[in-house]
């Protein structure tokens, strides 16, 4: 198969991005940016995506759509929803982070992200896009309970709205371009699509290197 093939294989059959499968519909906007950082924070956890975008979905069911909604949210609901949506384990501490997160956010950021962009902005006084985004990630493992995993996971998300970031191509989704047969270097992969489609490409290539059967589904090989 031809890279462009496979690209179009990948888009159709994998090419969700985890915040759309969260109900989240991204924007540069200050509600939408702090659902995919919650969701970022649920990702971060050591339970499986599937369950962390459930989460993610009845954290926002529950109206808890903004950093103070959150903070002003008591902490036994927060308890209840994550114990619903299969947070049994972690239910406690991360009902406890969530509500640091929002804590966070308002006291740095007046509750708008898009004031840590700004920032970073000024601070990388015009510099590439992976100056950007590894400014990027410095501010977002600030938020206790966000590593440098779960600060990809933003970005990878977030390049769609902020386009600073783009192309952003952490080693988890270059190692599954690499199985697809697809290039993993950030501006190779890049071309392939269009600028709007590259979340979808590369939370389709996440998926790919977490999962051999999403390889074997697109490529028709099972990666070894």
């Amino acid at each position: 198969m031809s890279d462009p093939d496979v690209v179009r294989a990948l888009l159709e059959r994998h090419g969700t991005t985890f915040a759309e499968d969260a109900g989240i519909h991204l924007a540069d906007e200050p509600a939408p940016l702090w659902r995919l950082l919650v969701l970022t924070l649920l990702l971060s956890t050591r339970i499986r995506s599937a369950t962390a975008v459930v989460a993610a979905r009845a954290l926002s069911d529950a109206g808890w759509t903004t950093p103070a909604r959150m903070r002003d949210s008591p902490r036994r609901q927060r308890v209840a929803v994550l114990g619903r949506a299969g947070y049994r384990r972690y239910d406690e501490r991360t009902a406890t982070r969530l509500g640091e997160l929002a804590d966070a956010v308002l006291d740095r950021y007046d509750g708008d992200l898009r004031r840590l962009r700004d920032h970073v902005r000024d601070d990388t006084d015009g510099a590439d896009g992976a100056g950007d985004a590894r400014v990027v990630e410095r501010a977002l493992q600030g938020f206790a309970g966000i590593g440098p995993g779960g600060a990809a996971i933003f970005c990878r998300e977030a390049q769609g709205v902020w386009p600073g970031l783009a192309p952003y191509v952490d080693d988890l989704a270059a190692r599954g371009a690499e199985r697809l047969g697809l290039p993993a270097a950030d501006d190779e992969l890049a071309r392939l699509v269009s600028p709007g489609d590259l979340p979808r490409l590369v939370a389709a290539c996440v998926r790919a290197a977490r999962d051999p059967a999403v390889v074997a589904d697109v490529t028709g090989h099972r990666d070894g």
